[in-house]
C-alpha cells in the first residue's frame, strides 16, 4: 500500500502571507492540524500545526522567562497575534514525501521526525498530505485483531 492510498488528496493549504488569525480559523473549521504552506507556484514552503500556533500564541506570555537576547528576538519577530503573517510561524522546509512512497516508509519517517504529518508533493507540486492517523488506520487495516475494533476508534 502506497501514500497515494491513504493521503488526503488536494489538501487544504495556506500561503505564507496569510494572516494566523486566518489559519487557525480553517483549522478550526475544517478540523485539521496540520496546512501546508504553498507559494503562489503550489510548491510546499512551509507547514504550519496547531502546535505552531500554540507556540506563537504562547511566545508573549513567555517573554519574561527569556533570555535578555531572546526578548529581543522575540519581540524582531513581530507585532502582535492578530498581525502575525503564517511565515513567522510555520515550520520552514517541512519533511515531504511522494504519493508512490509505501506507507509503512512514511510512518516510519514521521515516528523518526516525530511529526504528525507529512505533505505529500509529486513534481513539485503539493498533491496530498498523510497523517499519522492515516498510517496507523492503513497499517492497522492489515491485521486482523484489529479490523474487528469499533470504528469510532478510526
Amino acid at each position: 500500500m502506497d501514500v497515494r492510498d491513504v493521503m488526503t488528496k488536494d489538501p487544504i493549504s495556506i500561503e505564507p502571507d496569510a494572516l494566523v488569525g486566518t489559519a487557525i480559523d480553517v483549522m478550526v473549521e475544517r478540523k485539521v492540524r496540520h496546512l501546508p504552506v504553498v507559494d503562489e507556484k503550489g510548491a510546499v514552503v512551509g507547514i504550519i500545526t496547531d502546535r505552531d500556533l500554540r507556540s506563537a500564541a504562547l511566545a508573549p506570555a513567555l517573554e519574561q522567562y527569556l533570555s535578555k537576547a531572546a526578548q529581543r528576538r522575540l519581540r524582531g519577530v513581530g507585532a502582535t497575534l492578530e498581525n502575525l503573517r503564517v511565515k513567522d510561524a510555520m515550520t520552514r522546509s517541512p519533511v515531504t514525501t511522494k504519493s508512490d512512497v509505501p506507507v509503512t516508509q512514511a510512518a516510519a519517517l514521521m515516528l523518526e521526525a516525530h511529526i504528525g504529518s507529512l505533505p505529500v508533493v509529486d513534481d513539485g507540486k503539493l498533491v496530498g498530505i498523510v497523517t499519522d492517523r492515516d498510517a496507523v488506520k492503513a497499517l492497522a487495516a492489515r491485521v486482523p485483531a484489529l479490523q474487528r475494533l469499533p470504528a469510532l476508534l478510526w
